[in-house]
């Protein structure tokens, strides 16, 4: 997905709770034929470990003919993570890579010193019309790996761990969360869950990561006498053992990691901790100096002129 502008608006929950650091109200976007919920970046927190960017994209319904249609476009310094809830998206990128990605699903794509995707709706998929729902995260890669070479990585929903005990069931993307590990590769230290819980349902958010916080997709839940509805997204102090309880039938997503070691600078869809390096990919991208994606070579999103 491509980085887009928009105004935080303000956050409407009480932050009592001693744990809780922020309470995150993402801002939407309409771009057509679905919404799109940004959590991070905001003007309350720029990143929640190595995650830089959240995007809750739906839920949709499209027409017959439509779907998803995001160009040709650019990422440096990042890996682009896509998890879908409902829908499939087909991701072409600049590696030759094509292939289709479907709930409880992993895309794990690391641009490094550059690569190009494009993320679309299937032709057979628009037929009859179509659903889309999901998560799409950018994960800042260590400041001595943004140069690495690209790569993608795709992992079935039964390549992932599923832990299912007392009313919740987590499915454990990256990092280790529950008493499970999750194989998904990362540069840092990092953790990614999805979490559905019954009404009633208490989990353990426990302190094994320095920096936490949890993405409420849907339904109500309390933490230490505090009551948050979805979309929010709750980001916590470190350090703190915490007991998340679901008020209703609640879907969250638990992601963090190891703060990273400087903060990271974001220009449309580039992520660097050096600004000039920014500057180079921006000429890069203008001078048509990055790869090109096999099989989607006739369109591509222009460098924004701001």
């Amino acid at each position: 997905m491509s980085f887009f502008p928009g105004q935080d608006p303000a956050p409407g929950d009480r932050q009592s709770c001693d744990a809780l650091e922020r309470v995150i109200v993402p801002r939407t976007t309409d771009l057509g034929d679905f919404e799109v919920r940004r959590a991070l970046p905001s003007a309350q927190r720029r990143m929640v470990g190595p995650f830089v960017f959240l995007d809750e994209m739906g839920p949709a319904e499209f027409r017959a003919g439509k779907g998803v249609d995001v160009r040709p476009h650019p990422h440096i310094g990042l890996a682009t993570v896509t998890y879908l809830f409902d829908g499939e998206i087909t991701h072409r990128d600049s590696l030759g890579t094509f292939v289709a990605i479907r709930p409880g699903e992993v895309n794990w794509m690391t641009a490094g010193r550059g690569i190009v995707h494009s993320e679309r709706t299937a032709p057979e998929r628009r037929v009859n019309g179509d659903t889309l729902h999901g998560l799409q995260c950018w994960v800042a890669l260590p400041a001595d790996k943004e140069e690495i070479d690209p790569s993608f990585f795709h992992r079935n929903a039964e390549d992932l761990p599923l832990v299912s005990d007392n009313g919740f069931t987590a499915r454990v993307v990256a990092g280790q969360a529950f008493g499970a590990r999750s194989p998904v590769v990362t540069a840092s230290d990092t953790v990614f869950a999805d979490v559905v819980m019954e009404a009633g349902t208490m989990i353990p958010l426990d302190p094994d990561y320095e920096e936490r916080a949890i993405y409420i997709v849907d339904g109500e839940i309390e933490i230490a006498g505090d009551r948050f509805t979805g979309p929010r997204l709750l980001v916590f102090r470190p350090g703190d053992r915490i007991a998340v309880r679901a008020v209703t039938a609640s879907h969250i997503a638990i992601l963090g990691g190891a703060a990273l070691e400087g903060p990271r600078h974001i220009w449309w869809n580039f992520v660097s901790s050096r600004k000039e390096r920014i500057e180079q990919a921006k000429e890069d991208w203008k001078a048509a100096r990055f790869d090109i994606v096999p099989g989607d070579e006739a369109e591509f999103i222009p460098l924004p002129e701001r």
